[in-house]
C-alpha cells in the first residue's frame, strides 16, 4: 500500500484474455476490504513474484490463493498500525473486532470509520509491503479436483449436400466457485465456439515435401464466424471446492472446448447414421 492509499499487487502471471487481471484485482480488493478502483494488479513481468505457467486451466486456482494470502498479510499489517496509533478510533481494539470496508477502518461496536491511508500517513510510512506464498499440498493425492462439464448439441444435416449446421448448444460446467460471472461465462462461450470450429472447420494441411502448413493464414484456415454460431446456453453448477484452495475455485480455461467436438460427432451420427472419427466433420465424409 502506497502513502496515498493505493494498493498495488504484483505477480509474474499472465493474462491471455481470460480475465486474470480483473479476477486478481477483485480478490485482492475483497480480502483487503478496499474498493476495486483503489487496487492495481500488475503482471506480465518476470521480475515480479513467481507464478506458474499460464496454461493447463490453472491460473485462477494457483495465483488467486497467493494474491489472497498476500492481501490478508497486508491487511494484518495495516490493522496493527491502526491499533497502535494513539489518534486512531480503533486504538487498543481487539483484532477480531476490526472491520475494513471501502478502505475505511473501524470497530464493529461503532459506526465511526477512518481512512486507512490517513493512519498510514500519520505513521510516516511511504508504503506498507507484505508478501505471501501459496503452494499445493497433499490434497492432490487425496482428491480429484478437476473441472468437468456436460455438452448437448442439436445439429441439422442437409440431406442432399451433407452441410452441417449447429443451431443450439446447451452446456453445464462444474468449475468450483466462480470468481467472476462475466469473464467466466465469456471463457466458456469462447471455448464452445472453438469446439464448433474444431468439429466442423479447422484443419491444418501439411505439405509432406517441405514439412510446412500450407493453409497457415485465416484466408485458408477456416474458423467459425457469427453466421456459424447459433444459440448457446451455458451455465455453471453452484459449488465450492473446499479442497483445492481457500477460495474454492478450480480452473475454466480449456474446459469450455472439451466435449464439444465429441457431442457434435455423436449428434451427426444420430442424424444420418454415419460415424466420423476424423476431424473436421466435412460434408464429403458424410456423402458415402
Amino acid at each position: 500500500m502506497t502513502a496515498d492509499g493505493r494498493i498495488i499487487v504484483q505477480s509474474g502471471t499472465q493474462d491471455l484474455g481470460t480475465g486474470t487481471c480483473t479476477v486478481m484485482t477483485q480478490i485482492a480488493a475483497d480480502a483487503l476490504g478496499f474498493p476495486m478502483d483503489q487496487v492495481t494488479f500488475e503482471l506480465g513481468d518476470s521480475n515480479f513474484p513467481e507464478a506458474p505457467v499460464s496454461g493447463g486451466s490453472q491460473s485462477v486456482a494457483s495465483v488467486a490463493p497467493g494474491v489472497r494470502a498476500a492481501a490478508l498479510a497486508l491487511r494484518e499489517k495495516l490493522v496493527a498500525i491502526a491499533v497502535a496509533d494513539e489518534s486512531s478510533s480503533v486504538r487498543g481494539v481487539a483484532i477480531e473486532q476490526i472491520v475494513i470496508e471501502n478502505g475505511l477502518i473501524g470497530s464493529r461496536a461503532s459506526t465511526h470509520r477512518e481512512a486507512i491511508s490517513a493512519i498510514v500517513a500519520r505513521a510516516g510510512k511511504p508504503e506498507v509491503v507484505a508478501d505471501a506464498t501459496a503452494r499445493p499440498g497433499d490434497e492432490k493425492k487425496q482428491f480429484s479436483m478437476h473441472s468437468f462439464g456436460a455438452v448437448f448439441v442439436e445439429v441439422r444435416v442437409d440431406r442432399d449436400l451433407g452441410e452441417i449446421r449447429v443451431p443450439r448448444v446447451v452446456a453445464r460446467y462444474g468449475i468450483g466457485k466462480l470468481m467472476n460471472a462475466k469473464t467466466g461465462r465469456s471463457q466458456l462461450l469462447g471455448g464452445i465456439v472453438w469446439g464448433i470450429g474444431m468439429a466442423l472447420m479447422e484443419q491444418s494441411v501439411l505439405d509432406e515435401r517441405s514439412g510446412r502448413i500450407v493453409n497457415a493464414n485465416l484466408a485458408d484456415y477456416h474458423v467459425p464466424t457469427n453466421a456459424d454460431i447459433g444459440e448457446i446456453d451455458v451455465g455453471v453448477v453452484a459449488e465450492d471446492d473446499p479442497h483445492i484452495n481457500p477460495l474454492g475455485a478450480r480452473g475454466i480455461g480449456e474446459i469450455g472446448i472439451t466435449g464439444v467436438a465429441a457431442a457434435i460427432a455423436n449428434a451427426v451420427y444420430h442424424a444420418v447414421g454415419v460415424r466420423v472419427r476424423e476431424l473436421p466433420i466435412t460434408l464429403d465424409k458424410l456423402l458415402v
